[in-house]
């Protein structure tokens, strides 16, 4: 891909000036409540390509416990909600899409056979939120698509299904929930409590200790009035304790927020929307909302990209100082018709906190890597079989998966990264990668793969690392004769390289197929369990006999020789 901006910096007069307009404005925001929409758009910053822009929070507070807010807050008045619309390669007559020929390159690194270690064990395996899912806030209404997202900490597990959350504690009792995401916010006022939208996301902040909730505001409460992008950050260890909050207005539908934890920012890709080719990268102040302080948000616009992801931290080692975030993206351009592409994108995103002037994005870095071509021709397409229908699943094939994880190993740095390609006989496979860091933040590409044992789809993986850098990838699967369900496959450091080479584990077999929509999860989460860096957790949709509504499987597995007892 073109990129028309270089390295995206901005040092002129009249931005200095914005800076120092917006840090007043910062100042006295933290005084008074909720701006109106006209005193937010006369303080707008230009929301363009080619510069930082500087987003001071125009809200914050301390909260009460969790526990204590859902007597507090009061569901708003129903209104319509429209987000996406339907794009991409259209299927033929029959309802199968087309499947485009393989390069040689990219046929020569698909692995068709299953990995002949053995398969990882579950340790556990419990129902989250969706069909049947009962708690002591009550049942959690399923909407589609899930858009699952799940965070370990040392006791408890937290799991957000599009628009509601609850807590778990690793045995599968539920400690809370479920509760609209918005819960969060009762008592702030302003959109973050007044407007229900999906996409919310939970992660746990393992350099701090703290848990972090990113909810984004779809809605606009008056058609002047801006979106927004909340955060409630935890005042101490306990995911049921209090939050700070902030309100972040923007003129830009946030939509698809992937938040990362990187030292010196909370770091969260966004999308103008699936008919614009328009991506952004804020990074929210960390240092400051740990503590409770004004804050603000660092931005920049990218156009002509797909989806972004962001780096994000496993483990207590932390990246080289100054090493800036790594942001990163899948080649081509589904809107342009550019289905496939042979380099992922990179940029790294340099954030001055105290010289907002000095920060600057600069890429994106093109690195070489097999040819792909994304399953099914991206987004919102009917893709992925299902026994017993014509009806097909979509399976997001333009853009990488969340999350994309940086890990720390002392000697090396890796960023591991997956996402759903076509393959060569008829399926869909999961493309999986691991990326050296170096310098700065430069990139080199150490190993990958195309995990397509059979002519099945696998989709929709989210991998992650542990410890001792063996990887995981969990992936959603269903064929012809199979149901969707969910399932894993993982490899040990030291194996050879390219190659999933632990048999596939099945976490959920699905016993109906989704027939009321083709959308599927969206996405689902591969995390990490801080408490000993080794056992990995993840979610995904399965469908129960006689559903017609979604339900999710959470599951936790470690491998051979990455010992729970060891603390870091």
């Amino acid at each position: 891909m073109h990129n028309p901006f270089g390295s995206i910096q901005q040092k002129t007069p009249a931005t200095a000036v914005r800076y120092l307009v917006r840090g007043c404005l910062s100042s006295l925001l933290a005084c008074v409540p909720l701006c109106a929409p006209a005193a937010w758009a006369q303080t707008a910053p230009e929301w363009t390509a080619g510069h930082v822009i500087v987003n001071p929070a125009v809200h914050f507070d301390q909260s009460q416990p969790l526990t204590a807010m859902p007597s507090m807050w009061k569901p708003p008045v129903p209104t319509n909600r429209v987000r996406h619309v339907t794009a991409g390669g259209p299927p033929d007559e029959s309802g199968k899409p087309e499947m485009p020929k393989i390069p040689p390159a990219a046929a020569a690194i698909e692995q068709t056979a299953q990995g002949a270690g053995p398969a990882p064990e579950l340790l556990t395996s419990f129902d989250g939120l969706g069909a049947g899912f009962s708690g002591s806030q009550g049942p959690a209404t399923g909407r589609n698509p899930s858009d699952n997202s799940l965070a370990a900490g040392p006791d408890e597990i937290v799991q957000i299904v599009n628009s509601h959350l609850a807590v778990f504690n690793k045995q599968g009792k539920v400690l809370f929930g479920a509760v609209v995401t918005n819960t969060l916010f009762a008592g702030f006022g302003g959109a973050c409590e007044q407007q229900v939208s999906g996409d919310a996301v939970v992660r746990y902040d393992q350099l701090a200790q703290r848990w972090l909730f990113v909810v984004p505001i779809f809605r606009r409460p008056a058609p002047d009035a801006p979106y927004a992008m909340c955060y409630a950050v935890s005042t101490g260890p306990s995911v049921l304790g209090s939050y700070y909050r902030y309100e972040f207005t923007r003129p830009l539908f946030p939509d698809y927020p992937r938040p990362a934890i990187w030292p010196n920012g909370y770091y969260v890709p966004t999308s103008t929307g699936d008919t614009v080719i328009q991506k952004h990268i804020c990074a929210a102040d960390r240092s400051s909302m740990l503590q409770g302080k004004a804050a603000s948000e660092q931005c920049f616009i990218i156009d002509g990209v797909n989806f972004l992801n962001a780096a994000d931290v496993d483990g207590k080692r932390l990246p080289p100082h100054g090493t800036p975030e790594i942001v990163m993206a899948a080649g081509g351009t589904q809107l342009h018709h550019e289905f496939e592409d042979n380099v992922i994108l990179a940029w790294r995103d340099f954030v001055d906190w105290k010289h907002p002037e000095r920060s600057h994005l600069d890429g994106p870095e093109r690195i070489p890597v097999a040819p792909y071509h994304y399953l099914c021709d991206g987004q919102l397409s009917k893709c992925a079989p299902q026994s017993r229908t014509s009806v097909r699943l979509d399976a997001q094939g333009d853009k990488l998966m969340q999350r994309l994880v940086y890990r720390n190993l002392g000697r090396k740095q890796f960023i591991v990264a997956a996402h759903s390609v076509d393959t060569s006989a008829g399926g869909g496979g999961v493309r999986w990668y691991q990326f050296e860091v170096s310098g700065k933040g430069s990139l080199r590409l150490a190993q990958q793969g195309t995990y397509a044992p059979d002519g099945g789809f696998r989709w929709m993986p989210s991998a992650a690392m542990d410890r001792k850098a063996d990887i995981a990838v969990g992936y959603s699967f269903s064929d012809s004769s199979s149901f969707p369900g969910q399932r894993f496959a993982a490899r040990m450091a030291g194996d050879k390289p390219g190659s999933l080479t632990l048999h596939e584990s099945v976490l959920a077999d699905g016993k109906a197929a989704q027939t009321n929509t083709l959308r599927w999860e969206d996405y689902s989460t591969l995390a990490v369990d801080p408490s000993d860096d080794c056992t990995f957790w993840y979610v995904g949709d399965y469908l129960k006999a006689g559903d017609d509504g979604y339900s999710t499987k959470i599951g936790a597995w470690r491998l051979p020789g990455c010992s729970a007892s060891r603390k870091r």
